[in-house]
């Protein structure tokens, strides 16, 4: 889950709500490289595995916080993954690559793109970590000959994935509704009013591009679990 404090409730967006946003901003994406159908299902899918632990999500006890993902137990983190991984590959390989590359890249801060990335407990089970990323590295190789993709393919098509995320959690993790200037992987997000922005260059097909976040409003002084509270679906506007 995705958690920002609004003051009197938390907002909360499941990783499959963010991954679904992820894909629809891959889906409006202009410049489509050979490759951007299994892109696109990388976006949508780039999240899978959260979809268990999320059957029940974890409130803290002690200060009543949906617990936000970077906060997650990590053993548990790891295991959802890889079986989110081999999913995934199944479906299409080279999204299945992307999705690895992805799952290795959230400990090693996108493979140095966003220094500010990083699980809170990751360092308690550092062993674990590296055990996992040398397992997903080591599957590169195989997965790359398999596809036929080329190296500066892959990355770009890495670099994409990362943006369509990031984009994602910023409209699931800041204040969207008041606005908020950001800046992403060269592209420049000014707000315009409530779930309003102007993204410089501009890189979908439409103008303006208009997407659905689906939220939960969780009241703090009248709590209650976390999937029986009321989802609601904001549009988001880019122009």
């Amino acid at each position: 889950m995705i958690v920002r404090d609004r003051g009197a409730d938390w907002q909360v967006v499941l990783q499959t709500d963010h991954a679904d946003l992820s894909g629809a901003f891959a889906r409006a994406w202009a410049d489509r490289g050979s490759r951007h159908e299994s892109l696109t299902i990388a976006a949508e899918r780039h999240d899978d595995g959260w979809a268990v632990w999320e059957r029940a999500p974890r409130i803290d006890r002690g200060s009543g916080k949906p617990v936000n993902f970077l906060d997650v137990d990590v053993t548990s983190h790891l295991a959802f993954y890889r079986a989110g991984i081999a999913a995934i590959s199944e479906q299409d390989p080279y999204a299945g690559l992307l999705v690895s590359m992805h799952g290795a890249g959230i400990y090693l801060q996108r493979y140095g793109r966003d220094t500010s990335l990083g699980l809170s407990r990751a360092a308690e089970v550092q062993e674990l970590v590296d055990a996992f990323i040398t397992e997903q590295e080591a599957g590169y190789e195989a997965r790359i000959a398999e596809t036929g993709v080329g190296s500066d393919e892959r990355w770009r098509d890495y670099e994409l994935l990362q943006l369509f995320d990031r984009l994602s959690l910023h409209f699931c993790m800041r204040d969207a509704e008041a606005g908020e200037a950001a800046e992403l992987q060269g592209y420049e997000l000014e707000p315009l009013g409530p779930w309003r922005v102007r993204m410089r260059p501009f890189p979908f097909a439409e103008a303006p591009a208009r997407f659905g976040l689906v939220r939960r409003l969780r009241r703090k002084d009248a709590p209650a679990d976390v999937l029986s509270t009321p989802a609601e679906r904001v549009e988001i506007t880019i122009e």
